[in-house]
């Protein structure tokens, strides 16, 4: 299988901070300006004492949140100060996707990335990833790439998130109160302009032009980091259009590309419905958790409660409303406890034997991607499939999972299969599987993108053999 990844690639330095660093670190600042930036967060970050404010304003309060970085001076201080003493790891949803489907076996992996620098570069995958090579002079001359603006040329700082992990019970001196951190939780200064525009590199852009015909998929996912208002005076509406215009051109070279759109936590209910109903004709299939599905509310109007609790015929019943409302091809809900695949058959399923048919193809997909993300959280690497398959027999099931697929069977009149179960609704089938856990996960960064990435994988090759 060949498949694109976009947009969002990046590097990922993740630091644990103690309480007597940032002690230190608020030592060297005025704490009258910094009280006022705790008592009003700026939520980005123009100085250095806004992102001291920042971190301290999370650590005080045990919360998380991710401020965008402004200034390169910014940007220098947090690299010469932590980016040495920090894990460095692949970052964004399109990256650690394409790393999955690269260790996974897909046979052609096409990240865009937005900076391929050295480190940027060291942190793919050594097996399928392939990287389209910058054109020439020559070549822009003669037309075939347009010259990039001067925002581009320009743009050669390396996409870093710093990541700051600080723990519960850390204690540190906010001027002379003494502060104790009540839960564990992060604060992300991000350097990362291009990607938050959805930057398409060039080359990438180009190969996709030229080698539409050969393309199985294409994995997007990056829409929810956009802004509303940028510096230069554009919204993210401007940003989408482009989007919409990019993918539209490449399925139209070939009308067998399956386009699957993979959301994330918006920064408001405005940009994520604009998404979604930007895309909802063109993607063949949408990604989200259940977080996600909530935001949609208002285009589905099952109350969020039960959502982001997890029931299952709240989920089900909200993803069924979504996507028969939108006329969606395929809606994809992932959950820490469950999965659960809503779909309109490409035929009518007259038989129940139609019906198991179809569902079994789709609750396939689903155990390898429940398989690869708990194998992944237990283990932290996907070594191939025989890795995958060897170390899923020591993960355990959800037992909230199993309890919920209880619940389903029942709401929907539903039927057991495999280690999951399937119901017809409304013209739309629905299929269920509980997730697989690590009793001792290493990490718990990438579940969802390796989740996806698997699923969508299995799906291409399940959708070739039929």
């Amino acid at each position: 299988m060949n498949i694109l990844c976009g947009y969002n690639v990046n590097i990922d330095s993740v630091y644990r901070i103690t309480g007597a660093e940032i002690s230190e670190l608020l030592s060297a600042f005025e704490a009258a300006e910094i009280l006022e930036k705790i008592e009003n967060p700026p939520g980005k970050i123009i100085s250095e004492s806004d992102f001291v404010a920042g971190l301290a304003y999370c650590m005080k309060e045990g919360c998380g949140a991710e401020w965008l970085v402004y200034e390169d001076s910014v940007f220098e201080f947090l690299k010469n100060r932590y980016f040495e003493k920090s894990l460095i790891r692949m970052g964004g949803n399109a990256g650690i996707m394409a790393n999955a489907l690269s260790q996974l076996g897909a046979s052609r992996v096409i990240p865009n990335v937005a900076v391929p620098s050295e480190t940027q570069l060291s942190l793919f995958s050594k097996k399928a990833i392939y990287l389209p090579e910058a054109f020439t002079q020559q070549e822009k001359n003669a037309g075939i790439l347009p010259e990039k603006s001067e925002e581009d040329l320009s743009s050669n700082q390396e996409p870093i998130h710093f990541v700051f992990d600080f723990s519960e019970g850390e204690t540190f001196s906010l001027y002379g109160t003494e502060v104790r951190v009540p839960r564990e939780n992060r604060f992300i200064a991000t350097c990362d302009h291009l990607n938050f525009r959805l930057y398409t590199n060039p080359a990438f852009k180009q190969y996709a032009l030229q080698h539409a015909c050969e393309l199985d998929g294409i994995l997007i996912s990056g829409f929810h980091l956009l802004i509303e208002n940028y510096p230069d005076g554009t919204t993210y509406k401007t940003i989408l259009d482009n989007s919409f215009s990019e993918l539209t051109s490449w399925k139209s070279r070939n009308d067998k590309l399956q386009i699957h759109l993979e959301l994330g936590h918006f920064a408001s209910r405005e940009i994520g419905n604009s998404v979604f109903l930007k895309f909802s004709g063109l993607s063949d299939s949408f990604g989200m958790n259940e977080d996600e599905l909530a935001m949609f509310y208002n285009l589905h109007g099952v109350p969020g409660e039960k959502l982001l609790h997890m029931e299952a015929e709240a989920v089900a019943d909200a993803a069924c409303r979504l996507a028969s409302r939108n006329e969606l091809k395929k809606l994809f809900i992932h959950t820490r406890e469950f999965v659960l695949n809503v779909f309109k058959p490409g035929f009518n399923p007259n038989s129940e034997q139609d019906l198991q048919r179809v569902s079994g193809e789709k609750l396939e997909a689903l155990e390898f991607g429940v398989k690869c993300a708990g194998v992944y959280a237990a283990s932290g690497k996907l070594d191939g499939r025989e890795f995958v398959e060897e170390e899923a027999l020591k993960l355990q099931e959800s037992e909230f999972g199993r309890k919920q697929i209880e619940a389903f069977l029942k709401a929907f009149n539903g039927k057991t299969l495999r280690q999951g179960a399937y119901a017809f609704r409304g013209g739309y089938v629905i299929c269920m599987l509980p997730t697989m856990l690590s009793q001792s996960p290493v990490t718990t960064v990438g579940l969802g993108d390796t989740l996806t990435a698997a699923i969508f994988l299995r799906g291409l090759e399940l959708d070739v053999q039929a």
